[in-house]
């Protein structure tokens, strides 16, 4: 048996249920008995409330992402940014925040590089450091078009250091593949996988920002050369917006972090982006010889037949796509084929991370219409 001494000094072990089964029965048969034994257990069972598990000081991994997404769908912006500006900005924006506490080592993690080449599915193995140099690259193609330096000029140490841009043996500009070879090639060898690429890429995504926004509106016509394509200025902001969510996906998942896609309204404008490319894509396969040929020409501005392609989800919506010539018009009157994907899915088709012939998409209608608009999605991505 247990005296009343023994019992109380039990009272705060029973609190933070401590005692044995034996000690836990004998204390509260004596809490019935003992008046004040019962007071001084109430206090300490409220005290043992009070306590809690220390909370650990490692921030949660997706705290940075919503605060940032939080700010960039509230704070209203000092320099007004064009709505077709904005996803750059932003993407380039939650990139700047992943990459911000690296690890040295972290900037040599290897990472994947993967598209569609038109027939295939290819890839190349970089690292971090290479994939914003690759960014760096190919986004010098829209900072030249608004006058900035490009970084292959700098990197080159070409006359004057800012103004020449490197050409191909044709004499015409470089595409964005032959950009990225010539950045990795020129590239110091001594700042390869440090963060001295990321504050050039981040001092250029600024300067690109500010100087559309502070031009005209004349600006978004601007055209921006791809090498063997051009896009207008505002569609190639769109353009460099996508493959920086995509290649900041490709970061996160080499070095373990998560990563969210863009808010609904940019992924709306990325989505469109790429719709709008596929009459254009199509017709460039078929003359390839890598898409059907067109069953009936129409003029331009004239119906012609459609493929009806929704993308579903935040951000989707519906498109109508012209498949046998680029200029006809499309209407859910002339669609012969229906093809839905999850908007998730459509960019990383889009992107070459899912080949056309796996993309799990609903399909109805003309199949041979479907795999021309699926292969020719998957060759809008490059490297």
């Amino acid at each position: 048996m247990y005296d009343h001494n023994v019992l109380r000094s039990l009272l705060g072990a029973w609190a933070l249920a401590a005692c044995s089964a034996e000690e836990t029965a004998a204390v509260e048969a004596h809490l019935t008995d003992c008046a004040a034994c019962a007071d001084e257990a109430l206090r300490l069972r409220d005290a043992v409330g009070l306590l809690h598990a220390e909370d650990s000081l490692d921030l949660d991994p997706m705290l940075r992402t919503r605060v940032l997404e939080g700010c960039l769908v509230r704070r209203p912006a000092r320099i007004p940014v064009p709505d077709w500006v904005a996803p750059y900005d932003a993407e380039t924006s939650r990139l700047d925040a992943l990459l911000r506490d690296m690890a040295e080592d972290e900037w040599r993690a290897p990472v994947r590089l993967r598209w569609f080449d038109g027939e295939g599915e290819a890839e190349r193995t970089t690292t971090v450091a290479g994939v914003i140099g690759h960014l760096l690259a190919v986004d010098g193609l829209v900072a030249t078009a608004l006058g900035l330096p490009d970084p292959l000029g700098q990197a080159a140490h070409l006359p004057d250091g800012a103004g020449g841009t490197p050409v191909a043996m044709d004499g015409g500009p470089l595409g964005p593949a032959a950009r990225t070879e010539a950045f990795w090639a020129l590239e110091d060898p001594k700042t390869q996988g440090s963060p001295a690429t990321r504050e050039r890429w981040r001092g250029q995504t600024h300067a690109m920002v500010r100087t559309v926004s502070f031009a005209d509106g004349d600006a978004a016509g601007l055209d921006v050369t791809y090498g063997d394509f051009a896009l207008p200025l505002r569609d190639a902001f769109l353009d460099r917006a996508f493959e920086c969510w995509m290649h900041a996906e490709d970061i996160a998942e080499a070095v373990d972090y998560p990563y969210s896609p863009p808010v609904p309204a940019h992924l709306n404008m990325l989505v469109d982006l790429a719709a709008r490319q596929l009459p254009g894509t199509i017709a460039g396969r078929r003359r390839a010889g890598l898409a059907a040929p067109p069953r009936k020409l129409a003029p331009a501005g004239r119906p012609g037949r459609t493929l009806h392609l929704e993308v579903e989800g935040s951000g989707g919506g519906h498109w109508y796509i012209p498949l046998d010539s680029p200029g006809a018009t499309a209407s859910p009157e002339d669609a012969v084929a229906h093809v839905a994907l999850d908007g998730m899915e459509f960019c990383q088709l889009a992107a070459g991370h899912v080949p056309p012939q796996d993309a799990a998409a609903g399909q109805d209608g003309d199949r041979e219409a479907i795999r021309d608009v699926l292969f020719a999605a998957a060759s809008l991505s490059r490297l």
